[in-house]
């Protein structure tokens, strides 16, 4: 997509699936997730070992299109966001969590995106990447068909490089032109940016 500070962005296409597997590492990324959290039902991922996660989302990617973005410093991946239609998340539509879709976005439009997932680099975390990521998706999702995107950050974390910042920051999402429309949960604004 572009370059800036050494950093190159692509969708995340089935050429590149070898490069996830090396950002997750060997244990998937937050504890075998491998990014299925929002794919999957709670229990069918509570129950799932994180090579039977890993399977359902390297499946997904070579199924396409891309899930999401992958980030590169100096041809090393360093950073993933999910983003795509709500769709292709299902859990992420649950009636009850804070990402419940509102009537005027439901999941089954197909121009509805969600940013869903960020994943760094250790050495990566709290340089600004997740600004970067966060353009990024704008300009894929509107590439692709879009007419919003939504996210549902957490206001706060304990500290900048905190793992649990998966979903993303408020104030990344509100810098990038993000608006919140519900706040379901608290510290867990419902953020939308209308292409």
């Amino acid at each position: 997509m572009t370059m800036n500070q050494t950093i190159t962005v692509f969708p995340l296409t089935p050429d590149r699936r070898s490069d996830f597997e090396v950002l997750f590492g060997p244990k998937g990324a937050c504890a075998g997730c491998w990014c299925t959290y929002f794919r999957l039902g709670h229990k069918v991922w509570q129950d799932a070992k994180a090579d039977e996660r890993k399977a359902v989302m390297l499946e997904r990617i070579v199924r396409g299109p891309p899930p999401g973005l992958i980030a590169y410093r100096a041809g090393k991946p360093v950073g993933w966001l999910q983003i795509g239609p709500r769709a292709d998340i299902p859990e992420w539509n649950n009636a009850k969590r804070a990402t419940t879709p509102l009537a005027d976005a439901p999941a089954d439009d197909a121009t509805v995106w969600a940013m869903s997932c960020f994943f760094f680099a250790k050495n990566e975390r709290g340089k600004g990447l997740s600004h970067r990521m966060v353009a990024e998706g704008v300009e894929f999702a509107r590439k692709n068909g879009a007419r919003l995107i939504e996210a549902c950050p957490m206001d706060e974390a304990n500290k900048a490089k905190s793992i649990a910042l998966f979903v993303g920051s408020t104030r990344v999402f509100a810098k990038a032109g993000f608006r919140e429309v519900a706040r379901r949960k608290p510290g867990r604004p419902l953020m939308r940016l209308e292409l």
